[in-house]
């Protein structure tokens, strides 16, 4: 990090994450939602990664998608990158007259985006989908309760992590861990899948 270990970059985005997503929870809990944007850059520093400006990403990378955050008023806070691998990171979830965009095409338009964006957008996605999986596996062995939370059936969800996984891992070598790491949770939630399909 520049500046020794305190920056005050990310400190910005863990105050703007943390007021944008206020009143949010987890899917399916209690468990206030900054914790998983606190949990995302915090696997990527566990990774290696130490660009401010890639953690301060991180920390806002649902802030477009789920709140009433813009990526104007990022644009205006925020070095231009930022606010640029937030925008890459972000669902379309509604088109051009304001009607929702099934599941499905939005999870493939994301795909497309990730598929050729940039390699920091590539590793917050996959330090995204390694902490989801995480807290997905979690909750199945803390609560049982799960697959009721999703818009989608446990093989497209299954389905879209696995695509996801793989378009954002590429051939890039600095990506192999994480993905490595997500490649391990998502064999584990097939398998409680096939068990309790069977």
């Amino acid at each position: 990090m520049t500046g020794g270990l305190f920056s005050p970059l990310v400190e910005r985005a863990l105050r703007l994450a943390a007021r944008s997503h206020r009143e949010h929870t987890r899917k399916g809990s209690d468990v206030p939602y900054i914790t998983h944007p606190l949990s995302v850059a915090l696997i990527l520093s566990r990774a290696g990664i130490d660009d401010d400006k890639i953690l301060a990403a991180a920390l806002l990378h649902d802030a477009v998608e789920d709140t009433e955050c813009s990526l104007e008023e990022l644009g205006g806070e925020f070095p231009a990158e930022v606010a640029d691998y937030v925008e890459a990171l972000s669902e379309r979830k509604r088109d051009e007259s304001g009607h929702a965009i099934p599941w499905r095409q939005r999870k493939e338009e994301h795909l497309a985006r990730v598929a050729v964006a940039e390699v920091p957008v590539r590793a917050i996605a996959l330090a995204d989908k390694l902490h989801n999986l995480g807290t997905m596996l979690y909750d199945l062995d803390t609560s049982g309760n799960l697959w009721e939370r999703f818009n989608a059936p446990p093989g497209e969800i299954i389905w879209y992590h696995r695509e996801m996984i793989e378009t954002a891992a590429g051939t890039d070598d600095r990506l192999r861990d994480l993905a490595e790491a997500c490649r391990q949770l998502l064999e584990q939630l097939e398998e409680n899948v096939r068990s309790n399909a069977g």
